[in-house]
């Protein structure tokens, strides 16, 4: 699921301390997706493989489930795929980027310059 939403606010969802999804982040698990592969969907956003990995291992220790996982096989000898909960978590993540920008939206209509 691709978004058309404006991105005017940064929204960052934690668990505890740690960041656990962002615009980035959920970009990333689309092009994963997209891609079938951590190294092409990274190279689709120009990010390292290395990188993408660490924030693929950080939002697998923050969830229930995990959200990529890699699977052997095919021509190049592994790849990957986001998992249902991945693709949950990229759903409920726009779900609530688009709240927020509906109510920043009635708000500004609120206020009277």
């Amino acid at each position: 699921m691709k978004s058309n939403i404006s991105s005017r606010f940064r929204l960052w969802i934690d668990k505890g301390e740690k960041p656990y999804l962002g615009l980035g982040r959920v970009i990333l698990l689309e092009k994963i997706e997209e891609h079938g592969s951590i190294t092409r969907g990274a190279q689709a956003i120009n990010m390292s493989y290395r990188k993408a990995w660490q924030l693929i291992e950080d939002m697998n220790k923050l969830s229930k489930e995990p959200l990529v996982e890699k699977r052997l096989g095919g021509k190049t000898g592994g790849g990957a795929h986001v998992t249902t909960a991945g693709k949950e978590a990229i759903q409920k993540f726009y779900e609530l980027q688009r709240k927020i920008e509906a109510f920043a939206d009635a708000e500004t209509l609120k206020i009277d310059f």
